[in-house]
């Protein structure tokens, strides 16, 4: 598949290909180091390396992370791992671009971080969940993750649930099916009195036995309210009920924080 295509496939916006056709003019596409962004073992390290040869906007190192992620696509193929499962994963770059010049402005990509997850195959999006492959105590988990344009409803989280179990008993099966955990400002105890008892983030948050609170913690401000986390209080937009509920609550000295949660034996918790 040639880069173009992997645009087409996960939806990349024209005015960021327009962009990364002018980097790529200055960027060598053709390293053998961009394979150690594939590697589970390496990927990490290899991302630290890259950033070091980076531009203020971070689109030399999104280029690099896109080539690893279209030469994962080989990967995929001989595992007989499904188109649509590989382009929903993939599609976190286009995602994260549109959510990041929503929040600053321009057009950046300050998520390397997080993103060599998905270029090693550590990370996949089955329907409305991101699942994660871990080591946690020597022992493999699978942890859960929320993306921003997850569908909560009981439907869809069952379903993806369902699924994950059948991608994961046939594609790998070292790892358990039970005792999914997540970390989330979504689980966190203090939205409850923010939210309707009928909500799709209740009913969510049901689902799960609550291990430890972060109550410090602000990255929901980033993920709520699609801006810095550093923006003033004041400031914060109030587009939704819920953004106006929360902004509400820190002008009043609250916060929301997060919590870590391990998912009930049951998984079908949608009452």
């Amino acid at each position: 598949m040639e880069l173009s295509e992997f645009y087409r496939l996960i939806g990349m916006p024209p005015q960021a290909v327009q962009a990364l056709e002018a980097v790529r003019r200055e960027t060598d596409l053709t390293s053998p180091q961009l394979d150690g962004l594939r590697n589970s073992r390496t990927a990490q390290e290899t991302y630290q390396q890259l950033k070091e040869d980076d531009d203020r906007d971070h689109l030399k190192l999104l280029l690099r992370y896109l080539e690893a992620a279209r030469r994962t696509l080989d990967t995929y193929r001989e595992r007989h791992i499904p188109l649509e499962v590989y382009a929903a994963t993939m599609s976190c770059f286009s995602r994260f671009l549109a959510e990041d010049q929503a929040a600053f402005g321009r057009l950046c990509f300050p998520r390397g971080w997080w993103t060599w997850r998905q270029t090693s195959m550590r990370l996949f999006r089955i329907g409305a969940l991101e699942y994660e492959l871990r080591t946690r105590e020597e022992r493999p988990v699978i942890d859960l993750h929320i993306p921003s344009d997850a569908d909560l409803s009981p439907a869809s989280v069952d379903r993806s649930l369902e699924q994950a179990e059948d991608f994961f008993r046939s594609y790998f099966p070292a790892y358990p099916l039970e005792q999914h955990t997540c970390c989330s400002w979504l689980l966190s105890p203090r939205l409850e009195t923010l939210l309707p008892q009928n909500s799709n983030i209740r009913s969510f948050q049901r689902r799960f036995r609550i291990l430890e609170e972060q109550p410090e913690d602000r990255e929901y401000i980033q993920w709520l309210f699609q801006v810095p986390a550093d923006t003033p209080y004041h400031r914060l937009p109030e587009g939704t009920s819920l953004q106006r509920r929360v902004k509400a609550l820190l002008l009043e000295g609250g916060a929301i924080g997060c919590a870590l949660g391990i998912l009930k034996d049951s998984h079908h918790q949608n009452g």
